[in-house]
């Protein structure tokens, strides 16, 4: 197995688990994380496992993208913010399109990006404490790669109160939306998620992979249109007035001042 500084992975009677490995940031995607997180599923996709679990280090799953480094995307150029939007998409499409079963062990908070990883994958157990959200829109930026995937999960009603309000919801509404499997107690977490693994193992591995083609196929030429849109908005936001100061009033910790606030649009 390849060696990451911020991913860790592990092999145990058929399942591989993949754990994110930043507990001192909770998690938080940089570049980094992102790259090697589409290199460890391009591997897992090859190798002998029937079964991947997707868990966090630490006391939260993922806090999203990384706030430090946001606040330099401003000096981006727009072909940087571009591809870090590509590679950001390449990841979420990567679990949803991954030709084996996948199980999120959601062991803390799930935000923002976090959530996608999250709830993309096929089946996803998370602790009664968990808490999940698109916050994306208070602090100027746009979960645009996030709502297509929505979109199929909730419709686009509650896809629309998710990412226009901004707000964190806890686990047990998460389960009732369909976004959650299973409620697991925290220190039941990783054998409940193990147990689950196993019990797919019993299954042909030809026909899940099928199946999950199928459904990957049905939804294909929709997602490529729509992803591609979503990498343009996500790309260009980032050089928005109020995303910049969105990300300098978080850092700040204050409240932010939006430049748009009055504009006619």
């Amino acid at each position: 197995m390849a060696s990451y500084r911020h991913i860790l992975t592990s092999s145990a009677n058929g399942v591989r688990t993949i754990t994110l490995n930043r507990p001192e940031k909770r998690n938080a995607l940089c570049p980094l994380l992102i790259d090697e997180l589409s290199r460890a599923l391009e591997e897992t996709s090859t190798c002998d496992c029937g079964v991947v679990i997707l868990t966090g280090a630490g006391p939260a799953f993922c806090a999203g993208l990384d706030m430090e480094h946001l606040s330099t995307v401003s000096a981006h150029t727009p072909e940087e913010n571009r591809r870090d939007s590509e590679n950001m998409a390449r990841v979420l499409r990567s679990l949803y399109d991954f030709p084996k079963p996948v199980i999120a062990a959601v062991n803390g908070h799930a935000i923002a990006g976090g959530m996608s990883l999250a709830t993309i994958p096929d089946f996803t157990l998370a602790v009664p404490e968990a808490k999940f959200g698109y916050t994306e829109v208070k602090v100027g930026f746009v979960p645009a790669i996030a709502a297509s995937f929505l979109l199929r999960q909730v419709g686009e009603k509650r896809t629309r109160d998710i990412l226009l309000s901004g707000r964190l919801m806890k686990a047990p509404e998460a389960h009732a939306l369909g976004l959650v499997t299973q409620i697991v107690n925290a220190e039941e977490l990783m054998q409940t998620a193990h147990a689950l693994a196993q019990c797919l193992l019993l299954n042909s591995p030809q026909a899940m992979q099928e199946v999950k083609r199928l459904l990957s196929l049905h939804a294909k030429r929709r997602l490529d249109d729509e992803l591609e849109d979503a990498i343009e908005v996500n790309a260009e936001q980032k050089s928005a007035e109020d995303f910049k100061e969105g990300i300098r009033a978080f850092l700040e910790h204050r409240r932010a001042e939006w430049p748009s606030m009055g504009v006619k649009v």
